[in-house]
């Protein structure tokens, strides 16, 4: 049984789901194996499947594998018929989910049915009989120091009362010019005190969360875009030019159904450059809209969900301004926008030093992936997406955005990026968008390539209109420094993408050819597979090469790179050119980067099992424990990573290119947008890095990717 906290509260409304989400956040870098336990669960009637909102927020985060059910203690109504039952039942419950994690995350109720005294009573005896600390949690939303004081002082004292243990405190929602004031005060009683400042958007209602208070249906428009915030209501019972004039991002439109002409109206205005983006349209007093309308809404495949209502205006907007948003698992934007605020403003390591959380020698591929997103986010580069028109390249390029992990250019028609943003429901206000057919960059970007190219017979008017080509301008922005590194690939060819790099940025000095790498994220370590996406029959010095490109690339990121240089035979048991071709390759990395260490030829089998390695190659440093594998040919390399990653079900994290003086990185067609997310990051973190040195990979960080 691992670590654990308890998430708890005195009162409704603190935001204790965001300090949750953050503390499981911060659970999964550290630990492999995390859980969520709920004690006592309120069914959501309206929403969620009848589901507890919160669980199920928490059980949707990529650290939690285990089912709803496994994380349920009881409901409020058992613990009103039989509290000491109840009690039972969830400290057997608890137990259940904690045999199967290193660490787990309760979360306290929700100040929605009994007393708070009561209610906070039975949550400090729960924390007790589990014997888990508790982070608690305070409303610090309008309130003066003094009340919150009081408020702890309470808390403390009925939790010593209960034999509960106290971790640290959390204020939520407090005034941004308190905070550090709050904090310090706090402080006082005896364990880590943080504050974290009052969001609006969090509080933001979504489309969704509309329907139920004014028993609504949606009409038309994408379900998806029912999770985009609400910032407020326009009640359109002006004209029309009143009603464009009164519009703002994230509005909810109020109108009676049988008002055609501001439905359009409003429709145009959100499809256009110049207005605000509004969040949905509400139609209201029973009425349906006229069929001409009904069949032009749908010709024009309106995205913006269209909802409506028997309600009259007034009860409408009375009972849609009594709305108040939640934080769920269908709000992407709000989780990332939680987990920022969590990690800016609360010291993430000294708190799960607190809770007594060890640090897992194992790296899972969340773990990995984690660490990719922090380093790129400490550090932010500037990256440029050529595929700018591509929905899942408009998609990841807000999760980037949002997250601040780095800046990003767009390429590509803005009004078309404009209209497909808007469509989708994504706020990309923050990247920069170019179009490389009319910007004034391009005549510059012709001029360099022309000097670049001319050798190749490349005149000005051939550079124009290369440039151009979304490839060739985005890495023109990279070689003349105007952008850090660019990802593409989602749309176009591999070629396609890698060679304007190889005609401008060029190889690294000493460095053949450019190559791949794979990072295979397995359940407890991550690999570095290569090459597996570039070269077909590379030659021994190449594979020499991508043998000592892959080690640095391991380094980089964190891998202590233990090479083998992977053939059908092991040592001296095979002949053969493919045998000697890998043979010639391990002299060649000896040679080059003589305390590399390296093994080849040699087996997979004996690179990776410990136990066939006795018997092939006892003595080897590498046998057994490899973390960087070089296969000797496309056909080898390709085919198992894709059957590593399908059998194994590991996490495959690249194409990641390396050998090139400055980073551009490619990806499958296939790419998620995850998977995009990811390249990014890598592509930011390799910028961190600068000009890549063809040297001896140094010594990795203390905490190193395998072990």
């Amino acid at each position: 049984m691992g670590s654990s906290v308890y998430v708890a509260s005195v009162e409704g409304s603190t935001g204790k789901s965001t300090v949750a989400l953050g503390v499981l956040q911060q659970l999964s870098r550290r630990v492999g194996r995390v859980a969520v336990f709920r004690p006592i669960v309120r069914p959501d009637t309206d929403r969620h499947g009848g589901r507890d909102y919160v669980l199920d927020l928490l059980i949707s985060h990529d650290a939690v594998d285990l089912a709803y059910e496994d994380c349920v203690g009881v409901t409020y109504d058992e613990v009103h018929d039989d509290p000491e039952a109840a009690l039972d039942v969830i400290v057997r419950r608890y137990h259940a989910v904690a045999e199967q994690a290193d660490a787990v995350l309760v979360v306290g109720s929700d100040y929605t049915d009994v007393g708070t005294p009561t209610e906070f009573s039975y949550n400090a005896k729960i924390a007790a009989n589990l014997g888990t600390p508790v982070l608690l949690v305070l409303n610090g939303f309008r309130r003066t120091l003094d009340d919150l004081q009081a408020i702890a002082d309470l808390s403390v004292a009925e939790l010593t009362a209960n034999h509960g243990a106290l971790a640290a405190v959390v204020v939520n929602r407090a005034d941004p010019k308190d905070l550090d004031q709050f904090a310090e005060a706090l402080a006082v009683v005896g364990v880590p005190a943080y504050a974290l400042p009052e969001e609006p958007v969090l509080s933001q209602p979504t489309p969704a969360d509309l329907l139920a208070p004014i028993g609504g249906r949606m009409v038309s428009g994408d379900p998806e875009l029912l999770t985009r915030e609400v910032t407020g209501l326009v009640v359109a019972g002006m004209t029309m030019p009143n009603v464009l004039d009164r519009l703002f991002d994230g509005a909810a439109v109020i109108t009676a159904a049988d008002r055609p002409e501001v439905v359009l109206g409003v429709l145009m205005a959100h499809a256009s450059r110049t207005f605000p983006q509004i969040s949905t349209i509400v139609l209201n007093g029973g009425f349906t809209l006229p069929a001409q309308v009904q069949r032009l809404i749908e010709s024009l495949e309106v995205t913006l969900p269209i909802l409506e209502t028997d309600l009259d205006t007034q009860a409408a907007s009375a009972a849609l301004t009594a709305v108040r948003g939640r934080l769920t698992k269908d709000s992407p934007r709000k989780i990332d926008l939680a987990l920022a605020l969590f990690e800016q403003h609360v010291d993430s390591q000294a708190l799960l030093d607190q809770l007594a959380v060890a640090r897992s020698n194992a790296v899972t591929p969340l773990m990995f992936e984690h660490q990719l997103i922090d380093a790129a986010v400490a550090d932010r580069k500037h990256i440029v997406l050529p595929e700018g028109e591509e929905e899942r390249i408009l998609r990841a390029a807000d999760v980037l955005l949002r997250r601040g992990v780095a800046e990003l250019t767009l390429l590509g028609d803005p009004v078309a990026i404009s209209a497909k943003t808007a469509g989708l429901g994504l706020d990309l206000s923050a990247a920069h968008v170019v179009d490389p057919e009319n910007d004034p960059l391009a005549e510059r970007f012709a001029a360099e390539l022309h000097r670049l190219r001319q050798h190749r017979g490349v005149d000005l008017d051939r550079a124009r209109e290369l440039v151009k080509d979304v490839s060739y301008f985005g890495t023109m922005m990279v070689q003349l420094g105007l952008a850090d590194g660019m990802v593409s690939g989602a749309v176009h060819t591999t070629a396609h993408t890698i060679r304007p790099a190889l005609e401008i940025v060029k190889t690294v000095p000493g460095v053949s050819v450019v190559s791949s790498v794979f990072f295979m994220c397995l359940q407890h370590q991550v690999l570095v597979y290569g090459d597996c996406a570039v070269n077909p029959d590379p030659t021994a010095e190449q594979l020499a090469d991508i043998g000592i490109s892959s080690a640095a690339t391991a380094v980089a990121f964190g891998i202590e790179p233990r090479v083998a240089m992977l053939s059908y035979s092991t040592g001296s048991s095979g002949t053969g050119t493919d045998v000697e071709k890998v043979s010639k390759a391990t002299t060649i990395v000896r040679e080059r980067a003589p305390e590399l260490l390296v093994e080849g030829p040699i087996q997979y089998d004996a690179a990776i099992d410990a136990a066939v390695a006795r018997t092939k190659l006892p003595d080897s440093p590498v046998a057994g424990r490899a973390t960087v594998f070089i296969f000797p040919d496309l056909n080898t390399g390709n085919n198992t990573y894709k059957a590593v990653q399908r059998s194994a079900n590991a996490v495959a994290v690249g194409p990641v290119l390396q050998g090139l003086k400055k980073p551009v990185n490619d990806l499958s067609r296939g790419a998620t947008v995850r998977d995009i997310v990811n390249t990014v990051a890598i592509t930011a973190l390799q910028a961190q890095q600068g000009t890549p040195e063809q040297t001896r990979p140094a010594t990795p960080p203390a905490e190193g990717g395998s072990r």
